[in-house]
């Protein structure tokens, strides 16, 4: 887990909405919403979304800017009854970075243990190796469009499970490469399911999935079914 004392300063300043909340069990929550599954191999699913605060990463595509500071504290036991309150058996835990507040691991494990199939969606720039086994991880692999390839922690790309799912955001034809690349490095076409995206306004989707047909991957092509139902709006 990352302490205060082992961040260097500007990202210390990225996070300073988890100041004095990164050992504690509560969880700085941005918000909590059902919606339909937008991405992954669950796209289409009712799924519930809890969505904590705070990040210390800053992509040049990131879509989720508002969940960087405002929040509010809840307790694990809280964010479970709200969860539950919506009555659907697919949950995701996203952010912001969730693993960035310790108590995250602890919600995880508290969710699969009442029989929820669950998600994690993690930049991969912090380890995965205390993640509950039974989650389904989706890493976010940074691109270098991204402007934050150098965060991104190897090691998890080694220790995946089985039902875990690897992302790549693309914005251009060296991100193209280079997560075709990194596939093969870590033989992920072999073990996860590998999934797709442009980035939104940048880069013609068919562009890409024309690269993926001539290069023939056997990966998940996705565009982010939310956006193209609800647009920018939020808590859909």
């Amino acid at each position: 887990m990352l302490g205060s004392e082992t961040l260097s300063q500007p990202i210390k300043m990225r996070m300073s909405a988890l100041r004095s909340r990164l050992d504690k069990r509560n969880l700085l929550i941005h918000e909590i919403y059902s919606s339909i599954q937008g991405e992954s191999s669950h796209m289409g699913r009712p799924c519930v979304f809890v969505r904590t605060t705070g990040c210390h990463l800053r992509c040049s595509y990131c879509d989720t800017e508002h969940a960087f500071f405002a929040g509010n504290e809840m307790s694990i036991k809280e964010i479970v009854r709200d969860v539950a309150s919506f009555k659907i058996g697919l949950v995701e835990v996203t952010g912001g970075e969730p693993l960035l507040q310790s108590a995250t691991f602890c919600l995880l494990d508290e969710l699969v243990a009442l029989g929820y199939t669950v998600l994690l969606e993690t930049s991969g720039a912090i380890s995965i190796g205390k993640v509950n086994q039974r989650v389904k991880v989706i890493l976010d692999v940074k691109t270098p469009s991204s402007l934050e390839v150098k965060k991104n922690l190897w090691h998890n790309l080694m220790i995946l499970w089985p039902g875990c799912e690897v992302k790549f955001v693309i914005g251009s034809k060296e991100d193209y490469l280079f997560a075709t690349e990194i596939c093969g490095r870590y033989g992920l076409f072999d073990r996860s399911h590998v999934l797709f995206s442009p980035v939104v306004a940048v880069l013609d989707p068919k562009l890409l999935v024309e690269w993926i047909l001539q290069d023939q991957l056997p990966v998940r092509f996705q565009l982010q079914l939310h956006r193209v139902l609800y647009g920018e709006a939020r808590g859909r």
